[in-house]
């Protein structure tokens, strides 16, 4: 995913997302937080649940999407801050976060037509 799959961010936020086939589902998502930068695995935990949280309230229209193209994603986030972020920073990260994967999913010809 890190070597074929193409990325951008919206600071503090990492993306890497990557068309796949085989997969179970039409969307699948992993979260992650460096340790370097928080050496407190309590803090690591907390912003990871926080991201999670923020994407499952809000994936919706990204995998109806998907379903209505017949294609698969995988998408990893990863946070880059060194400072604990705001609950209400990470929710309006993952909206434009998705936003922009839906976006581009919309400019992406689709496989069924």
């Amino acid at each position: 995913m890190f070597k074929e799959g193409k990325s951008f961010a919206i600071f503090p936020v990492r993306v890497y997302h990557l068309e796949v086939e085989g997969l179970s589902s039409s969307l699948q998502a992993g979260f992650t937080v460096s340790s370097k930068s928080f050496k407190k695995a309590v803090d690591r935990n907390r912003i990871k649940r926080v991201m999670r949280e923020a994407y499952r309230l809000q994936k919706h229209a990204l995998n109806a999407l998907l379903d209505h193209k017949n294609k698969k994603l995988c998408l990893f986030f990863i946070y880059t801050a060194r400072e604990l972020p705001d609950t209400a920073v990470i929710k309006e990260m993952i909206y434009l976060i998705l936003k922009r994967v839906i976006s581009k999913m919309d400019e992406a010809p689709s496989s069924n037509s």
